[in-house]
């Protein structure tokens, strides 16, 4: 029997499940925490500096070239905006001048976008006629230039006229008379502007053939020409023969050029169904002068 005496509760297996713990925790000052012991009511748990960096970054080293890299986007885009902008004052001050015409750009008198007018089946046809009546305007100018070097060494000054005269006259009427119908057909597709195109480049045809023979005293400084001036002694013989065949090979390059590409034109024009009557109808309906004066708006 125990004697009365004793505490009950004075069993260590008892202390331990009361206080929901082991002994030993029992046994340890409860006051003695790393808190309290530092008296510092708003203590926290020390973490690694660079843990916490981590976790939360506070540097910006790392968003420095984040930020140059937006600030250099930002400044293309604002040199972009500003180069937009001077193309648009150009293009406003232009046609406040000149109206839509675009071309040519020195002077527009016309307006030339075979890229938004022409159907895109039929762009590489316009672009290469393009192509080939700026052989012709460029061989027409030194056709002149060898006129005027002609001058220069004998005197000449009829060929000199004649050469300005195929400058001025052979380089605009080509570009009017079958150059645009070609265009104007290629955008519109009426059997007219093809018709015009076929009986103004014939035409041409036949000059560029006269061209690229180069008679004498003609103006055109052609085959003819070269070699008699080739068979000539001296250095002004050479010379000039060398400026005549510069000429007479552009002669001859955009005269086979335009052979080939009237078959190819003819062809289409066939395949597109249109017909010599179908040309009369359309030029009774409209009238000549719409088709002159007026013709991008048929």
């Amino acid at each position: 029997m125990a004697p009365q005496n004793e505490d009950p509760f004075d069993d260590p297996s008892i202390r331990s499940a009361v206080a929901g713990g082991d002994i030993d925790d029992l046994e340890s000052n409860p006051f003695e925490t790393t808190s309290l012991k530092q008296g510092d009511s708003g203590y926290a748990p020390q973490v690694d500096l660079d843990e916490q960096e981590e976790i939360y970054p506070t540097s910006t080293h790392g968003t420095a070239p984040a930020n140059a890299m937006r600030m250099d986007d930002i400044a293309r885009r604002e040199r972009e905006i500003e180069e937009r902008e001077r193309e648009l004052d150009a293009r406003t001050e232009r046609m406040r001048r000149f109206g839509r015409n675009n071309w040519p750009p020195f002077y527009p008198i016309v307006y030339h976008d075979i890229a938004g007018e022409i159907p895109p089946d039929s762009q590489w046809i316009m672009k290469d006629v393009y192509r080939l009546w700026l052989l012709l305007a460029a061989t027409l100018v030194w056709n002149f230039v060898t006129c005027l070097l002609l001058l220069i060494i004998t005197g000449a000054i009829s060929d000199l006229i004649m050469g300005a005269f195929y400058m001025v006259f052979i380089g605009t009427g080509s570009f009017f008379l079958w150059y645009r119908p070609l265009y104007f057909g290629l955008m519109k597709e009426h059997s007219f502007f093809y018709y015009v195109f076929f009986l103004f480049c014939g035409c041409h045809l036949l000059f560029s053939i006269y061209a690229f023979v180069g008679v004498a005293a003609a103006g055109c400084a052609g085959a003819l020409t070269t070699i008699h001036w080739y068979v000539q002694r001296g250095w002004k013989g050479w010379l000039f023969g060398t400026f005549s065949l510069i000429t007479t090979l552009g002669f001859f390059a955009q005269g086979v050029g335009l052979v080939w590409y009237y078959r190819i034109i003819w062809r289409h024009n066939h395949d597109k169904g249109h017909t010599f009557d179908q040309a009369k109808a359309e030029l009774a309906s409209h009238g000549m002068r719409a088709y002159l004066m007026n013709s991008a708006r048929i």
